[in-house]
């Protein structure tokens, strides 16, 4: 006679539904997997592994902290009506809060692999995707741990007070985070989402793609028919906006559009003010 979890595997593989789903449906049938089956597909409950074959480009951003870390969670579904629904921002919440409970630092991969009631919280993704009716992928984890870093955050297009559709999250040093420290930083937080560097300075940049631009811009002054000998004039040029566009503090501060956020910044050098690092999750 099969044991309870060889059924369980069974169904599953049958009907794609959670470990939960399975458990629950065999022992309303008394371990019958054909009636099993037919009551999941009866809930809805059953394929869900082939509505986990469709797109999931919608969903939400979540941010959730203790005192010891800092967490970021996105998960993308199939609709944007999906991602605003109770039951999706639940979901998300619940899964924020049991990252805060396993309170080290992981990744995604890890987060899945996690046990959950009676299962794995890649089961709990199953039961989800079978109750929302859509794919539902868990894109982004990102876990900060709280030092001796402050954190500062801005949400943005929000469905709750710490979940919406794009995140920029700010981690930085300072002496005193009284309440000039709460504004700029909460403010660089909405620079961030607006402007979407791709790091804080030139020298945090990828080489490569420093490197790319260079020749880039090298071939379309060469082309333009400039003399050689001021070709490199030129090109110091072109990379100086460039690097104006993607490096946080060398943009133009959107809510001061005469200065750089550098030189923003120099004005808070009283409070020893000092950007580590920053994120930005988005659909």
């Amino acid at each position: 006679m099969s044991s309870i979890t060889d059924l369980i595997k069974e169904l599953r593989d049958k009907t794609g539904a959670g470990f939960l789903d399975c458990k629950k449906s065999l022992e309303e049938n008394s371990n019958d997997i054909e009636k099993s089956i037919e009551a999941l597909r009866k809930k809805g409950l059953a394929k869900a592994s082939k509505k986990s074959d469709r797109e999931a480009n919608e969903g939400a951003v979540g941010i959730y902290s203790n005192k010891d870390i800092t967490v970021l969670i996105k998960v993308n579904s199939e609709t944007d009506f999906a991602a605003k629904s109770d039951t999706f921002l639940d979901f998300l919440d619940n899964l924020g809060s049991l990252v805060l409970k396993n309170n080290s630092k992981i990744d995604k991969n890890d987060l899945l692999s996690l046990n959950y009631e009676n299962g794995t919280i890649k089961d709990y993704f199953d039961s989800m995707i079978a109750k929302i009716g859509e794919n539902l992928i868990l894109n982004d984890l990102l876990v900060k741990e709280n030092k001796t870093s402050y954190y500062s955050y801005y949400i943005h297009n929000s469905y709750r007070p710490n979940i919406g559709k794009i995140i920029s999250l700010l981690e930085f040093k300072c002496a005193s985070k009284n309440q000039e420290i709460e504004s700029i930083s909460k403010n660089l937080c909405m620079h961030i989402a607006a402007m979407k560097p791709e790091s804080i300075d030139i020298n945090d940049l990828d080489k490569n793609i420093v490197e790319k631009e260079k020749k880039i811009q090298r071939e379309l002054i060469l082309n333009s028919g400039k003399p050689s000998n001021i070709i490199d004039k030129i090109l110091d040029g072109k990379m100086k906006k460039f690097y104006s566009e993607v490096t946080l503090l060398n943009q133009s501060y959107i809510l001061d559009q005469d200065k750089s956020v550098k030189v923003v910044l120099d004005e808070y050098s009283k409070y020893e003010f000092k950007l580590i690092s920053f994120e930005l999750i988005s659909l």
